[in-house]
């Protein structure tokens, strides 16, 4: 039977930080329900309490509330803990501690309306040079044609496959406008901006096919910038990159 993805509450989680993001996420919802439950009360206590039956004259000395003080000074606590102690730290974790690249797969997602354009090294390894001024029709990353490193590079469409239990380092740009690459499963999302190029990393620790989509809403097809992420096991993913680099190699998928 297929797993089930999607449900009523947060789609699984493939990744080997989704775990903290769920926990804050949930307990974040839980104190978002005390807050709202707890304001609720003291409304309606502030609502019979202070009713005009009750107080028929007017008081014009300040209302000391000792409790709701406390209460208040409670929620930044919280809230500093949740930010400071859980959050921040995650963050710092993600975006600065990098795997080591030798130990992990690495891929361009150079992003476009509406598509995603995803760059794989070949046989050597290396990235081609790219630059605008060589973005055709029939040369959609902008590889150099004079850089021997690119020759035998490849594109995939709005697919990117990808390692289980390996680490990978994404390179994203955009060609045109602001896009945002968003994996839902991995709990992931990460804006990306023309003239930049913005680096992401995780790990998967499932195999199958996932959403990949575009959270920002980048033109008229945004709706359909849809792409696929693929995570197999080593042996499937050298099978599908050999087919792709022989047609590299066989002038079946070149670029020039």
């Amino acid at each position: 039977m297929e797993e089930k993805i999607y449900g009523y509450w947060l789609p699984i989680d493939i990744s080997t930080h989704g775990q903290v993001v769920d926990w804050i996420i949930n307990w974040l919802h839980v104190f978002m329900v005390l807050l709202f439950v707890g304001w609720g009360i003291f409304f309606v206590y502030c609502l019979l309490k202070f009713r005009q039956g009750a107080n028929p004259k007017a008081t014009y000395d300040p209302v000391k509330g000792k409790v709701s003080k406390y209460v208040e000074i409670g929620v930044v606590i919280v809230e500093a803990i949740l930010l400071v102690g859980l959050s921040v730290p995650l963050w710092a974790q993600f975006k600065n501690d990098f795997p080591d690249p030798a130990k992990a797969q690495e891929v361009r997602v150079v992003s476009e309306q509406f598509a995603w354009n995803i760059h794989y090294a070949g046989n050597d390894g290396i990235f081609g040079r790219t630059a605008p001024q060589f973005v055709t029709s029939d040369n959609l990353l902008g590889l150099d044609p004079d850089d021997a490193a690119g020759k035998d590079d490849f594109n995939a469409i709005n697919t990117l496959h990808m390692v289980v239990n390996k680490p990978i380092i994404v390179h994203l740009s955009s060609k045109d406008v602001i896009h945002s690459f968003k994996v839902p499963v991995l709990r992931l999302t990460q804006d990306v901006i023309p003239g930049q190029e913005i680096k992401i990393w995780f790990e998967a620790t499932k195999t199958g096919t996932f959403d990949i989509a575009c959270a920002q809403l980048c033109g008229l097809g945004h709706y359909r910038m849809r792409g696929q992420l693929i995570v197999e096991s080593e042996e499937a993913f050298k099978t599908w990159f050999d087919e792709q680099a022989a047609e590299v190699e066989t002038g079946e998928d070149d670029f020039f």
